[in-house]
């Protein structure tokens, strides 16, 4: 990426620096003229203009909420090349002081709510990782998360070869009982919707931020969810959440229903044991 032009935007470079990249595309350091230290990173697929687009919106829709936890500034977001605020990062979140009031700022974050499931920020694109999904906003979060995520991701991860057809039939199964399954009727939370913990980072000021979003109006379970995926959702930050919003009884019954759909997502896109994990969690159900 180094080589690639900038944006005019964002000004004279002093300097670029190459950090890698992820599933989706490449990144930077980058010095600008008038002091400023840029995260740049361009997204080299097809469609990439789109996912910059998203993110930006996706951001900016997060940082609206007061008393929950800050999002990178936007700086410039054109075609596929999205400048942030570059955050002084340090050390990790999982561990030592913050994640109390993290948990506090979740259910902040949460409350401030959407105008219906499914619903993205205008300038937005529905989508789980590289991967698209149709969405139709609704009032109904089992309708939702049945009709829009589990099924439509089960027949990409069926057709990608990701799962075998005896989970295939546990999860058609669970996504057939979501009324049932799902818990009481919750307003539509205005959630992160990609919150696992390498979007979470802690800066060496101590304050803890989130990053990567795939904003979305869901549902408020789904974000610890996929905390609790890749790491698990330590009892501070949990006793924080429930300070601000208690959470209905039963949630910790349906950790494996949010879970399914990155679950399925991983499957189509990385195969391996995600598959048999999607199984699993649908049978617990």
């Amino acid at each position: 990426m180094s080589a690639a032009a900038l944006p005019a935007a964002l000004g004279g470079v002093l300097r670029r620096r190459p950090l890698g990249g992820g599933d989706v595309g490449s990144s930077e350091e980058v010095h600008l003229a008038d002091g400023r230290r840029v995260f740049v990173k361009r997204y080299a697929q097809e469609g990439g203009a789109g996912m910059v687009a998203s993110e930006a919106a996706g951001l900016r829709w997060l940082g609206e909420v007061d008393g929950a936890p800050p999002v990178p500034e936007v700086v410039v977001a054109e075609g596929d090349v999205l400048a942030l605020e570059l955050l002084d990062v340090a050390g990790s979140v999982r561990a030592g002081a913050g994640l109390a009031e993290l948990g506090r700022g979740l259910a902040r974050l949460h409350a401030a709510g959407a105008e219906a499931f499914g619903v993205v920020p205008d300038g937005a694109e529905p989508h789980l990782g590289s991967l698209r999904v149709p969405v139709r906003p609704t009032s109904s979060f089992a309708s939702f998360w049945a009709e829009q995520r589990v099924l439509p991701l089960l027949r990409t991860t069926v057709d990608a070869g990701g799962i075998a057809p005896r989970d295939a039939a546990a999860v058609e199964a669970a996504a057939a009982r979501a009324e049932e399954l799902l818990g009481p009727p919750e307003p539509p939370a205005r959630c992160h919707g990609d919150l696992w913990w390498g979007n979470v980072v802690r800066t060496r000021d101590g304050t803890t931020w989130l990053l990567d979003p795939n904003a979305h109006g869901g549902h408020r379970e789904a974000d610890l969810a996929l905390l609790d995926l890749f790491g698990g959702v330590p009892s501070s930050l949990l006793a924080g959440y429930e300070e601000v919003s208690p959470l209905a009884d039963g949630w910790a019954d349906r950790v494996g229903l949010h879970q399914l759909p990155p679950l399925l997502s991983h499957a189509a896109r990385f195969g391996g044991a995600y598959g048999p994990a999607a199984g699993d969690a649908a049978r617990r159900a």
